[in-house]
């Protein structure tokens, strides 16, 4: 019989919590990005600082396992009660720190905690005045290339009409330093002739950096050999026959110029010299990389791994704040003096598993690839994700997000964790494989040591590597020397031809 009824059945079902989906975000993120996450919990969370304490030396500061850790506070029981419940058996000015620490007896340091010993806790001041700017926070910004371009602009011309023309202009301008829309339109915009759009376009590019505002890239390099004085008329056939420069028909080009072989290798080394995009450094500066993990050589011969405190801010909660809160707050405030301490509780105990997840994964990785930082690349070891996932007992997506953006300082360089893996190239004869990346490293050796009369083909070089038991197809080297940004055997035999 159909009817309405109620029944009660038990099930399991995996839940993604917001904690737990922030947990996953923090492992993925980079270094930058954890800092900058930081930086808007410390404005929201007033239970969290950062520690900015000298660290202790090695001999004085407390071991890991004797120190508590907080476990998450009871959000229910302390909206009821009428204080906050403590996160630790210690007093009030106890703190929950995470803090890089140092390497020990050469053991990697994946965090620890400490305790501060401010009243008012390590990371602020008495008197809530975070208010400390230096000297250099009154220093003069930079200026961008567009505010010095107005400027060039307000000082070159001094008809207002000229000046309206160029404002229009310079608002056209893309951030390559290419000009957006074509003479004719701004003429026919403004109401104004061609002549005088051009005339005053003329004068915008000689500004500083010259070749802004051109139409082409033949415009905006002619414009700089002009203002080297190096436009003639060899040096502007070649800018009118670019495309046959793109291709490398070097033969037909020099018939173009009307010069040799010698000529015209200086006048393409000229070229090279110029700046194509003279807008370009409107984008944003370049950022150093700051390695995640730092390796050194122990003195037995084995590898010392350790998180580089630089990227690994310290934190405290601050649990002397909320005692002195607690009394006078109300219950809505003690809810949220609850929760935000659960909150910095749970971002020192995620902080700390990243830290250890990023080590234990990065110490795989060198003990697989123990070879290559000892030999070089020619020794890198084709290596996947379910290779490290199945050594430390974790998911390939943990693996994944671990080594995304994640970088490592070895003694061969900074490289970043998703380097070390690499496809599988098979052997010959049944021997063992070899990684992609050493493959592409050889394509690049035999192609730097060609002589101008023995250029290698793609089917010579298979066959060279063949012989040294790679078993590699010939499309595979066209795509190896594609990505590499290696001409085809024609191409590097006309460059070669020329270059004698």
């Amino acid at each position: 019989m159909l009817g309405p009824r109620l029944d009660l059945r038990q099930s399991q079902a995996l839940v993604m919590t917001p904690q737990l989906r922030q947990a996953i975000k923090l492992l993925q993120f980079s270094n930058l990005e954890v800092a900058a996450f930081i930086d808007e919990e410390l404005e929201r969370n007033p239970l969290l600082e950062r520690d900015e304490t000298p660290d202790l030396p090695p001999a004085e500061a407390p071991a890991p396992d004797q120190l508590p850790v907080p476990e998450p506070a009871d959000t229910a029981a302390a909206i009821a009660g009428d204080t906050l419940p403590e996160a630790s058996p210690l007093d009030a000015d106890a703190a929950n720190t995470y803090d890089p620490g140092s390497p020990s007896d050469g053991e990697p340091t994946y965090g620890e905690s400490s305790y501060g010993d401010s009243p008012y806790g390590s990371g602020g001041r008495a008197d809530f005045d975070d208010e400390e700017r230096g000297i250099d926070s009154y220093a003069a910004a930079e200026p961008t290339l567009r505010e010095r371009l107005s400027e060039q602009l307000r000082l070159s011309f001094a008809d207002h009409a000229d000046r309206l023309v160029a404002a229009h202009i310079l608002a056209m301008l893309e951030p390559s330093g290419r000009l957006g829309a074509e003479p004719a339109a701004i003429a026919d915009a403004l109401g104004i002739p061609l002549a005088h759009v051009e005339r005053v376009r003329a004068a915008m590019m000689r500004f500083e950096p010259v070749g802004m505002f051109a139409r082409s890239l033949a415009e905006c390099l002619a414009v700089q050999l002009a203002e080297r004085n190096r436009l003639d008329p060899a040096m502007q056939a070649l800018l009118d026959n670019l495309d046959l420069l793109a291709r490398r028909d070097m033969r037909r080009l020099m018939e173009a110029c009307g010069v040799d072989a010698e000529d015209m290798a200086d006048m393409v080394a000229e070229l090279r010299r110029l700046d194509p995009k003279p807008g370009a450094e409107t984008g944003p500066p370049a950022t150093a990389i700051v390695p995640d993990v730092l390796m050194r050589a122990a003195p037995d011969g084995t590898w010392l791994l350790e998180l580089n405190p630089e990227t690994l801010p310290r934190l405290i909660v601050n649990q002397s704040f909320s005692a002195r809160v607690v009394p006078r707050a109300s219950r809505e405030d003690r809810a949220f003096l609850a929760d935000k301490l659960q909150t910095a509780n749970w971002l020192v105990k995620s902080l700390q598993q990243r830290a250890q997840t990023i080590l234990k994964v990065a110490s795989e990785i060198v003990a697989q690839q123990d070879a290559f930082f000892r030999h070089g690349v020619l020794h890198l070891r084709p290596l996947i994700l379910r290779d490290i996932a199945a050594a430390v007992e974790m998911h390939e997506s943990t693996v994944s997000r671990v080594t995304s953006n994640k970088y490592i300082a070895t003694p061969r360089g900074n490289f970043e964790l998703k380097y070390f893996f690499t496809t599988a190239i098979a052997a010959s004869a049944g021997g063992e494989a070899h990684s992609a990346e050493a493959i592409r490293h050889r394509i690049r050796a035999m192609v730097g040591g060609e002589k101008p009369d023995d250029i290698l083909s793609d089917d010579a070089i298979v066959a060279v590597l063949r012989r040294e038991g790679v078993e590699i197809a010939r499309r595979t080297v066209a795509k190896y020397r594609e990505v590499l940004n290696i001409p085809s055997s024609v191409q590097r035999k006309r460059e070669k031809a020329m270059a004698l």
